[in-house]
């Protein structure tokens, strides 16, 4: 049987890669050593442009990385540009915000300057020294202080709504004015800021706006309820029209709570007026 012939150093069909690995190993060593070259000559020339970056008036962060504008400097585009203080305003120094903020008793405009704050008649500079308020004694209308009319027999209030001033004891407000109260007879001045403005004195009952005497039957006692007949009956009597009737307790039965009426005891029940057992 023939036998081709092999060349020396030969081991069948995967002979030519016998050298590979060697060579690539060469080769990647020689990239990666071009590579490591090329960013030594690039850091210096990065260094000094990140360094060129830093504009004037500018320093470097106190914290992270970069830098920023000198207090009196604001950014404007890649430039720290000087702060312009406008007329009536003052230099905050610090690094935020405008870098101004204007005088006490001036206000900043949308042009970026600053303008008195023009206090009406009747007002006052607030403490913030940008606005005002009004005195006491005045209410705020659109850009003025109007003074407050007090109507007579009235006094001012420190309200936050509704009216600015309050009539005296004995006097209710009607529109603009205040009107003395007309108590009848046996009354008195309640002071409610609501419903009747009077009460009728002990043992007097209101009817039709008046203060009658109360007129008390036998067995019964004055209540000073503002509803009702000004009486009740004493217990164990019943009301009946104007007089107080002795009640008729059944067998099996006994005073309610209000000693007023009769109840059956317990396993009773009313039936026509008795009280019959509960089966």
């Amino acid at each position: 049987m023939d036998r081709k012939p092999q060349l020396r150093g030969s081991r069948g069909p995967h002979a030519i890669a016998c050298c590979a690995p060697s060579q690539t190993h060469t080769f990647i060593g020689l990239f990666i050593g071009s590579i490591f070259a090329l960013m030594l000559s690039v850091l210096p020339a990065l260094a000094q442009t990140s360094a060129q970056a830093m504009p004037e008036n500018a320093s470097a962060r106190s914290y992270g990385e970069g830098w920023e504008c000198n207090i009196g400097f604001r950014l404007n585009e890649n430039a720290c540009v000087e702060v312009i203080v406008p007329q009536n305003a003052y230099d905050t120094k610090r690094s935020y915000g405008s870098g101004w903020d204007c005088l006490h008793g001036f206000r900043k405009t949308d042009t970026e300057t600053c303008i008195a704050v023009a206090v009406p008649e009747g007002g006052f500079l607030d403490p913030s020294g940008k606005r005002w308020e009004c005195l006491r004694g005045y209410v705020k209308v659109d850009d003025s202080c109007q003074e407050i009319v007090l109507p007579a027999h009235a006094y001012l209030v420190d309200a936050s709504y509704g009216s600015a001033w309050r009539c005296e004891r004995g006097y209710e407000a009607t529109g603009d004015l205040c009107n003395e109260i007309a108590v009848p007879a046996n009354a008195y001045l309640n002071g409610t800021g609501y419903g009747q403005p009077w009460t009728c004195e002990r043992s007097f009952v209101e009817q039709a706006g008046l203060c009658k005497a109360a007129v008390i039957p036998e067995n019964a006692y004055f209540d000073g309820a503002s509803y009702g007949k000004g009486w009740k009956c004493d217990r164990g009597y019943a009301a009946s029209g104007n007089r107080c009737e002795l009640i008729d307790i059944p067998e099996h039965a006994h005073l309610g709570r209000s000693g007023n009426r009769w109840e059956c005891n317990k396993n009773f029940q009313k039936s026509k007026g008795q009280c019959v057992l509960n089966n």
